[in-house]
């Protein structure tokens, strides 16, 4: 299959917030041009955009995985809705027995033990490590117990049966898996090589960080008692940020395989996989001080690029850092993108195998128009970068 590479920029412009905290509690920061910026890492932007599947059924919940050190509990629950006589108990064992076979390591971590001395129950055991598995491999290895429910540990001592269940937790992975990769510490087979590259995302402008001085009054309090009943403080920063996402359209078709229906042809789930991550990525947003903050906001501007070279970001457009003198960032973002994106095309780009849509709000992105084709609406942008990658797909090697 030809390499295709589908690149995502935007500029995205946030108020007041903390969307990704250092250990300090303080926004994550980045040095680059010589200044300090405003920084979202790429763990909090695709773990938004993975939620955000979900929440808003982008992908069906047979197209998506779920990562958790509680596996054993996620399969019990799994083999007790195929077989309802199995009681809880004895579902945990066969979840146990089947995912060891399956060559996942687990044990019960010392501080559920230590609490189950007390109760004398018996705690479920955990994975060491965040296990990432499709909601289809969970369902054949429930299965896989099922039928082995008798004496799941003979069963499972059959070398076909357990080369099964290998074979089962390594093959139809889900999308959010086939996009963002899988590690397995302890079992190096079962990595999957990540479909998807996201850039952490910084201001296109200095950036320094400031410290909200809050209180709060009891209510209950009388007259006589003054001052506050609670005093803090929270760091916050404001921002316009650069973001960048390269998707290898030909790594997430292999990761996919055969597709996830067994009635379409191959193209399809890589094009809904495709769709649902242009979806996400641009109108998720990370959750981080929400509540305190409401930092609702969604890109000014998004530049996508469908290509048959290697990815190419245009971060370098903001290395001298956008001053702001009149007061604002997105005019000035937006005219320096659209000056270097051609330039840097025109040096090491295909410009013949090479597709552009633009998606933008306002006057101040004006200058983006002329870098490609204009969309009226996310949901345009989406179906168009579809249908331009199952064509790309269905191009002849």
């Amino acid at each position: 299959m030809n390499r295709i590479f589908l690149d995502v920029h935007a500029l995205q412009t946030v108020p007041p917030s903390n969307l990704n905290r250092d250990d300090t509690g303080a926004p994550k920061t980045a040095v680059y041009g010589g200044v300090p910026r405003a920084r979202v890492s790429s763990q909090a932007w695709k773990r938004a955009a993975r939620t955000y599947f979900a929440d808003e059924n982008l992908l069906e919940p047979s197209e998506l995985g779920v990562r958790t050190k509680k596996v054993v509990e996620v399969l019990s629950t799994r083999i007790t809705a195929l077989q309802a006589s199995i009681s809880n108990e004895v579902a945990l064992q066969l979840a146990d027995e089947t995912l060891k076979a399956a060559g996942l390591k687990t044990e019960v971590p010392k501080r559920k033990a230590d609490a189950a001395k007390d109760t004398g129950s018996t705690p479920a055991p955990e994975s060491k490590y965040l296990v990432f598995l499709s909601a289809r491999q969970l369902d054949g290895l429930a299965r896989l117990a099922v039928d082995g429910a008798e004496d799941i540990t003979a069963y499972l001592k059959d070398k076909q049966n357990k080369q099964q269940a290998r074979e089962i937790a390594d093959s139809r992975h889900s999308v959010d898996i086939a996009l963002f990769g899988r590690m397995v510490a302890d079992a190096a087979d079962y990595n999957v090589d990540a479909a998807v590259q996201v850039a952490h995302a910084i201001s296109v402008h200095r950036t320094d960080t400031e410290s909200d001085y809050y209180t709060a009054v009891d209510d209950k309090n009388t007259d006589e008692e003054t001052g506050a009943g609670m005093i803090g403080t929270v760091d916050f920063n404001s921002a316009t940020l650069y973001r960048y996402a390269a998707l290898g359209v030909h790594q997430l078709a292999e990761n996919l395989g055969q597709g996830l229906r067994e009635d379409e042809p191959r193209t399809e789930p890589v094009r809904r996989a495709v769709e649902a991550f242009v979806h996400s990525f641009i109108a998720s947003l990370p959750t981080g001080k929400i509540n305190t903050f409401g930092h609702h906001t969604l890109p000014d501007a998004v530049v996508i690029k469908l290509r048959t070279t290697r990815p190419i970001s245009f971060v370098a457009a903001f290395e001298d850092p956008i001053r702001g003198d009149q007061g604002g960032h997105v005019r000035e973002a937006s005219d320096r993108l659209a000056a270097y994106a051609p330039e840097i095309e025109r040096a090491y780009a295909d410009a013949d195998s090479t597709l552009t849509w633009v998606l933008r709000v306002g006057p101040n992105t004006l200058k983006l128009a002329d870098l490609g084709t204009e969309t009226d609406s996310l949901t345009d942008l989406v179906a168009a970068v579809g249908r331009a990658v199952a064509e790309r797909l269905e191009q002849p090697a």
